[in-house]
């Protein structure tokens, strides 16, 4: 059992937020709806309908762990009473899971195993269950990196299931597959940034049939499609080396191409405000950014030039670069984590600095907004609680695991790794590789 208190703003209110990361090389983030987490969309940035009063002190207590069948990498998400995890298990990940667990108490209602279409040697360098799925009324839509593609209904009954190896050939990457999936309310978005012939489909939820099928960016990508509202219209984002190109969503047409940007194969776009959205460019091992990294991270705002969509830069960045988590907006400032573990907030108008500090450790996952707070997972297992505002201000932090590898954990070179937190009202539900950890805010 720990415990830890933090000090938060008596004005303060705690939102239901979501955040979905990715192991190396890999990178997002998930909003919430009213009944259940089901969208990467805004950064998990944005308040549901159901808010809670945070008190001057606010208590995290640690009331259950349990351990997960497999292993997995992407987010849980939640319908109303119900987290759903997706895993791998074998030594060449010959088998894919969809699990159900009640929110309350831990308890596996149901689990599903499937046969991986396309096995390969489980290492640290290549992808497990890394896509996060994604939940609706209908149920739950499931990607794994061998290219199985499973819709699966809230009683754990298969409504459909694909292949895409079968039908589109190989999945051929390095690293694997982390691209999540993204959604409206009829269709599902699924993007196989592969070596040849990449490919992005638009699926029909109730059915499994293609809508559309497009070519994708042609370049390195682990960062995951995203809508952006234009407008009246919305476009589908997908950010890969060099190039970020915009879809219409519901034909697949490709609207627009920009081309003046390097790094940015890891972080997820974030949609800010109309017509705009947050981006993030990394540096080093080959992700690019040479010259003046910073300058790729900022602000690119779409919009129509003449009769042709058009993006560029609102502004760039003067020292801030991002990591394996996307940049995100809170209040007026944007937040920036670089690979080295150091904090840089922006601000969000402008793009001028306005602070940065050295953090506890490296992220491998996108902050969460907690009321006028933001929450910083860690890849060791830390979470910490920085408040807003134009200077560093820790809130407090707790640790949910002690540093150190165990037998079957299989993170980062063996150690454990904090994959993904999500916050519900008064929860929150941790994700490493192989457990979920529930802790209660009081």
């Amino acid at each position: 059992m720990c415990t830890v208190y933090l000090s938060i703003s008596p004005r303060s209110q705690l939102g239901t937020f979501i955040v979905g990361l990715f192991v190396v090389l890999f990178s997002s983030s998930l909003v919430v709806a009213e009944t259940g987490w089901f969208s990467f969309q805004n950064g998990g940035l944005n308040t549901s309908a159901k808010a809670m009063e945070v008190k001057q002190t606010v208590q995290l207590e640690e009331k259950w762990s349990i351990e997960l069948e497999g292993y997995g990498q992407s987010s849980p998400v939640v319908w109303r009473n119900t987290l759903y995890t997706t895993a791998v298990r074998g030594d060449n990940k010959e088998e894919c899971i969809v699990a159900a667990h009640d929110l309350v108490s831990g308890k596996k209602k149901w689990s599903l195993t499937f046969k991986n279409p396309a096995p390969r040697e489980s290492t640290y360098y290549v992808s497990k269950a890394a896509p996060t799925p994604v939940v609706d009324s209908h149920g739950i839509v499931s990607l794994f990196e061998g290219g199985l593609l499973v819709s699966v209904s809230h009683d754990g009954k298969v409504t459909w299931r694909r292949d895409l190896l079968d039908e589109f050939g190989e999945l051929n990457s390095n690293h694997g597959l982390s691209s999540s999936l993204e959604h409206n309310d009829e269709s599902v978005f699924v993007w196989i940034e592969r070596k040849e012939s990449p490919y992005i489909i638009s699926v029909n939820k109730k059915s499994g049939k293609d809508n559309w099928k497009a070519s994708g960016v042609g370049g390195t990508s682990w960062a995951t499609p995203r809508l952006l509202n234009v407008g009246e219209s919305q476009h589908l984002l997908l950010s890969g080396s060099g190039h970020i190109i915009g879809l219409d969503p519901s034909t697949g047409k490709r609207l627009w191409d920009f081309t003046g940007i390097d790094g940015n194969t890891v972080p997820t776009p974030m949609p800010l405000r109309d017509g705009e959205f947050l981006i993030g460019a990394t540096i080093g091992r080959g992700e690019g950014g040479g010259g003046n990294p910073a300058a790729f991270n900022g602000v690119i705002k779409v919009g129509l030039v003449g009769d042709r969509w058009s993006a560029d830069y609102l502004w760039r960045c003067e020292k801030a670069t991002s990591s394996f988590g996307s940049p995100v907006v809170m209040n007026g400032l944007a937040y920036f984590v670089n690979r080295s573990g150091v904090l840089f907030v922006v601000d969000a108008n402008k793009g001028h600095d306005v602070y940065s500090q050295r953090l506890v450790s490296s992220m491998w996952a996108t902050p969460v907004k907690l009321g006028n707070a933001l929450i910083l997972p860690f890849k060791n297992g830390t979470l910490q609680v920085i408040a807003e505002g134009n200077e560093f201000n820790s809130l407090g932090e707790i640790k949910l695991w002690e540093d150190g590898a165990t037998e079957g954990q299989r993170g980062s070179f063996g150690a454990p790794v904090l994959y993904a937190i999500i916050l519900i009202e008064d929860k929150i539900i941790a994700r490493r590789g192989d457990q979920l950890i529930n802790i209660q805010i009081k």
